[in-house]
């Protein structure tokens, strides 16, 4: 769960960073990198709830 929590915050401040562009900017590129890192966020998030329930169950 160590390696996972960094891993998770970098994607979110990516998302920010890639949202804010797309919306000031109309970057349909940034838009697109918003929907990749929406996409390993989810990933990285169902990971950690798996990690989290079986720590919880010990």
């Amino acid at each position: 769960m160590k390696n996972l929590v960094p891993k998770i915050n970098a994607e979110i401040e990516n998302l920010q960073q890639n949202c804010a562009l797309q919306l000031e900017k109309g970057n349909k590129a940034a838009g697109t990198r918003a929907r990749k890192s929406a996409l390993e966020l989810s990933k990285l998030l169902k990971e950690f709830r798996k990690v989290s329930v079986e720590a919880a169950k010990k």
